[in-house]
């Protein structure tokens, strides 16, 4: 996903384009794998961008109910998050260098109706993560992390 995309969405859901706020797309749109909010802090601190620790967090909580980043449940039980477009769709994610790929639904929706008629739930919404090796790290030998 690129910067304008996410200044786009912003945009039309009626959020004022701040500055701070372009800069922090640019910063996701540009990161390759997953991220932390403390990862956005630490790299706008060391590059001087001026994008706040609080306007960090606040930007991501937008962000995610707008489904243009969706937050990741990391096996170690730390939060990370992952840029996306704004549709349902699931990630893998390489648990060696981080890198998250989309992937859709792969039968999850039949899935989910055999669950409402096992259990008698009306399921409204899931959530997948698939968390492995990518082939670059598999064919590079890199362990997990």
């Amino acid at each position: 996903m690129d910067a304008p995309t996410i200044t786009d969405a912003l945009g039309a859901a009626g959020y004022r384009l701040t500055a701070p706020r372009r800069t922090l797309a640019a910063l996701i749109a540009g990161w390759r794998g997953h991220f932390t909010a403390d990862d956005l802090v630490r790299t706008s601190t060391r590059r001087r961008l001026g994008v706040g620790r609080a306007t960090v967090f606040r930007s991501l909580d937008v962000l995610t109910d707008l489904g243009l980043v969706e937050r990741l449940d990391l096996p170690s039980g730390e939060h990370a998050y992952v840029a996306c477009e704004p549709a349902h769709h699931h990630h893998v994610v390489c648990s060696s260098c981080g890198r998250a790929q989309e992937v859709g639904d792969l039968g999850l929706g039949e899935m989910s109706g055999a669950i409402e008629r096992a259990t008698g739930y009306r399921i409204d919404t899931h959530r997948l993560e698939l968390f492995g090796q990518c082939p670059d790290c598999r064919r590079a030998g890199r362990g997990t992390a």
